[in-house]
């Protein structure tokens, strides 16, 4: 069994953790998560003081950290679903894995499922980002935990941290009611440097209804010009008519600017029509919403800081 040492613990990596915790959810029953942490401890025969160690950061368990993670990994695997924050249940799809009866489940045994391998594989511009290292870019290999320099282990390591969360900030919204969606988006607007302010905004949000308009808000602090929204938590992915329509409440209220917000997808007829008209139309989806949500630090905190420190060269100069 692999193990990481920590001050002379022996505490499993959180994929040695994953087949007993897929196990303990194999009954089909709903599960809490702080049902599991102790479990998974006995599971391993881990100490009291085992079970309590805390992250360098000191904000979380280690046990809780690492189960946390697994069973992130299960839910962007379909192996197990949340009903509800913090419930955990196992899919069809899970009970199939346990039935081929694989000696370990981990990364290997997960990346069957595409939706595992996009979790774990950077868009192509956010890899080329994050392997850029003193400013030379990293060669274009698929690069792993084994692989990887210090440098792009980091770089890769924020990556998954921030998908996800990125995929729990979705799920949260999701959940929430229209009134804190409609909410929330005025939030990212404003923190991204709209004018105006949340009440300005708020007053028009859900109340217009005029053809497919939920609201609107001032493109400058001045108010000279105003972008039109329409924000849904549709389920499934918006599609071209969904489109025109917006546009055409846009045209009878002589307006040439407007956004669309969802917590889905939008299907490339959609995208591709916005391209073929006058007036401006911006798409955002949920994976787009989520990462303007975490770059302007609204619904979401900071947990820890961590520098990153070079040689000063200057320093040691005797010139």
């Amino acid at each position: 069994m692999e193990v990481v040492e920590l001050d002379s613990m022996a505490i499993p990596d959180f994929q040695t953790m994953m087949r007993p915790l897929l196990q303990m959810l194999a009954d089909g029953e709903e599960h809490i998560s702080s049902e599991l942490y102790p479990r998974i401890g006995e599971h391993f025969q881990l100490s009291e003081e085992e079970r309590q160690a805390l992250l360098p950061s000191g904000q979380q368990p280690i046990l809780h950290n690492r189960v946390g993670w697994a069973l992130s990994h299960f839910k962007v695997a379909g192996v197990v679903e949340s009903p509800r924050r913090g419930i955990y249940r196992i899919t069809l799809r899970g009970h199939a894995v346990l039935q081929a009866n694989p000696e370990r489940v981990d990364h290997k045994v997960l990346d069957q499922f595409p939706e595992h391998v996009a979790f774990r594989t950077p868009k192509k511009a956010e890899s080329q980002q994050a392997l850029s290292v003193n400013g030379q870019q990293a060669s274009a290999v698929l690069l792993t935990a084994d692989t990887a320099t210090p440098d792009e282990a980091i770089s890769l390591a924020y990556q998954e941290l921030r998908s996800s969360l990125a995929q729990e900030l979705l799920e949260k919204i999701k959940q929430s009611s229209p009134a804190f969606f409609e909410r929330l988006v005025v939030d990212v607007l404003l923190a991204m440097g709209y004018g105006g302010s949340q009440r300005d905004a708020g007053e028009a949000l859900g109340r217009s209804g005029d053809g497919g308009l939920d609201g609107v808000i001032r493109e400058d602090r001045l108010g000279l010009d105003v972008i039109y929204l329409q924000a849904k938590r549709w389920e499934g992915v918006v599609g071209r008519p969904v489109i025109q329509a917006f546009v055409g409440a846009l045209q009878g209220a002589q307006a040439t600017k407007g956004v669309i917000i969802t917590t889905s997808d939008f299907t490339a007829d959609a995208r591709n029509y916005i391209r073929t008209i006058q007036t401006r139309i911006v798409l955002v989806d949920g994976k787009t919403l989520a990462e303007l949500l975490m770059d302007h630090n609204v619904a979401v905190s900071r947990v820890s800081n961590y520098e990153i420190k070079k040689i000063d060269s200057d320093y040691f100069s005797e010139l």
